[in-house]
């Protein structure tokens, strides 16, 4: 049964005339005819009772008519609305960002996507760099943006989208002594009371690694999930602490002070991933072209700390974007699908 044949006998049953009935379907009668008896043969009885002058429909056909009326709206508006997904004027989105990412940089993004389809409706999971991966691994989201552990194993399964490279800072409480300086060494904050991102944490684990290179002690007095908290922790004077230099501005309205941190530089790369075997939707294929276009354009090894408001943290001021685009985009994997 298709719904040529349904359409065909709702036009006859409605106009009670087949030459109507063709010609509103643009068929040649006889057409017409094989389409409606092809139904009947489908469905294993008549239901048109025809005779020499009129026809009519039989009690099958009655109780049949609103029937087929139904499958034909339904059908239709399933086709209206798949137009409608792929054309990315309907649909939604479930995406997870690290809260750091999805807190300083992913607005930025979203408003971009937003300005594009505003009619797409996005719900943005705020999970640690760990279970983004597991999120996207799952299939509970369609894209996952994080940091890249240096060990890939656990995303053979996962296709890989680099963003940018982003080089990590000191934090300082404002009366802090070093805290007028323009840039610190990983050993002067060895004195300090650590803050770092909970366990298992991949930030916590690349400093760990880059600290534990050049012999310099990583145990940490303190740990929070959350970088707000851990911000917030280093300007009460608990502390000091390593973070992602793109929460910088953040860091700086809490009342902290950020420095460049050098000797070792530490370096992560930040990126989207989403599943190799997986067909995107129109959605999220948007999605991550604006991801690309919003973020490729930051240089390798960037740093965004506001060197008029490094040292000033109550007068924080917009981190600078730097030009030069890191790698060259692998985004067209997903028009491959």
């Amino acid at each position: 049964m298709t719904i040529k044949q349904l359409r065909a006998f709702i036009a006859v049953a409605d106009l009670r005339n087949f030459a109507a009935a063709a010609q509103q379907l643009h068929l040649s009668q006889p057409a017409l005819s094989l389409t409606i008896k092809s139904l009947e043969q489908h469905a294993g009885g008549r239901l048109l009772a025809r005779t020499t002058r009129s026809f009519a429909l039989t009690p099958e056909g009655e109780a049949f008519y609103p029937v087929a009326r139904r499958l034909v709206e339904d059908w239709q508006s399933a086709v209206d609305e798949l137009q409608q997904q792929f054309a990315l004027r309907s649909g939604t989105l479930t995406i997870a960002a690290m809260p750091s990412f999805a807190g300083n940089l992913m607005p930025q993004a979203l408003a971009d996507y937003s300005r594009r389809y505003p009619s797409i409706r996005i719900t943005l999971q705020d999970i640690i760099a760990e279970e983004v991966i597991k999120a996207v691994s799952s299939g509970r989201v369609e894209l996952g943006i994080t940091f890249l552990p240096e060990a890939r194993d656990s995303l053979s399964e996962l296709y890989i989208e680099p963003l940018f490279n982003d080089r990590f800072i000191a934090l300082l409480p404002a009366n802090h002594p070093l805290s007028e300086q323009k840039q610190i060494r990983a050993a002067q904050l060895g004195e300090d009371n650590h803050i770092a991102l909970q366990s298992p944490s991949l930030v916590s684990q690349l400093i760990a690694q880059q600290l534990g290179a050049v012999e310099l002690p990583f145990n940490p007095s303190y740990q929070s999930h959350q970088l707000t908290t851990i911000g917030g922790m280093v300007a009460n004077g608990l502390g000091v602490s390593i973070v992602p230099s793109f929460a910088a501005t953040q860091m700086q309205q809490l009342g902290c002070v950020c420095l460049p941190l050098v000797e070792p530089a530490i370096s992560c790369t930040v990126g989207v991933l989403y599943r190799r075997h997986s067909a995107l939707s129109s959605a999220a294929g948007a999605m991550l072209e604006t991801l690309c276009d919003t973020f490729k354009n930051r240089s390798s090894g960037a740093q965004w700390v506001p060197a008029a408001a490094t040292n000033n943290p109550t007068n924080p001021q917009k981190p600078r974007h730097p030009g030069a685009p890191l790698v060259q985009s692998a985004a067209e994997q997903f028009r491959l699908f």
